[in-house]
């Protein structure tokens, strides 16, 4: 019994472990990847617990490699955005000024009553109040309601630490060449920049990297 238990608390100490060097999210915010890497450590760390025989030095090793693995992919992704969008896919928009994107429904496999019923967990109950919805890739519902005056404006990003994004370059109006012309009036390249988002009406919000030569952030 008291070998079981000190078995016990190395399992639990080293998931622990494991668990803190992934991160803080919530189960319901885990990308796909984290929740396999989830499951397969609860799994291996009930092995060495319920058979004796089992050695706890292969388990417990098998739970580091799944961390290492994760590590090694959550880098790759900070620093590779193709690599990110491969494992983690993007946000979808489903809902537009009050009306449901079919072609993106059947893409995320949702349906008309899953797409009400998500936008009721958000307390919205009218498709018309939505001026955007979009399915995160966690799977959760980001809502934003058409305000009672005007007209809501999304702001879109188009520039993440150092590289230009051109998913949405055209929905703000702007092409590669137009939007380094932006920056350069502001004594900027893209490389300076760790956050930068436009609205259709050309509103900008920029985020530098720290250390850039004007650092801060500055809205237009």
């Amino acid at each position: 019994m008291f070998i079981l238990l000190i078995r016990g608390v190395i399992v639990y100490l080293v998931v622990i472990v494991g668990v803190r060097l992934m991160g803080k999210r919530q189960i319901g915010e885990l990308q796909p990847a984290e929740l396999v890497v989830t499951i397969l450590m609860s799994d291996l760390a009930t092995m060495p617990l319920q058979n004796a025989q089992i050695s706890l030095f292969q388990p417990l090793m098998l739970i580091f490699l799944l961390t290492a693995l994760e590590l090694l992919m959550t880098h790759l992704g900070l620093k590779f955005r193709p690599f990110r969008t491969l494992t983690q896919g993007n946000s979808v928009l489903i809902v537009k000024d009050g009306e449901l994107q079919q072609d993106a429904l059947r893409q995320l496999r949702y349906s008309v009553d899953d797409v009400m019923e998500a936008l009721r967990l958000k307390d919205v109950f009218d498709l018309s109040d939505v001026a955007f919805a979009y399915v995160e890739t966690n799977g959760e519902l980001s809502v934003l309601q058409t305000p009672q005056q005007g007209k809501a404006v999304l702001p879109y990003l188009v520039v993440c630490d150092g590289r230009i994004i051109t998913r949405d370059l055209a929905a703000c109006g702007h092409t590669k060449e137009s939007l380094r012309r932006l920056l350069q009036k502001r004594g900027l390249s893209e490389r300076d920049v760790f956050l930068m988002t436009c609205t259709a009406d050309g509103t900008t919000n920029i985020v530098q990297k720290e250390g850039s030569p004007c650092g801060g952030s500055s809205s237009a």
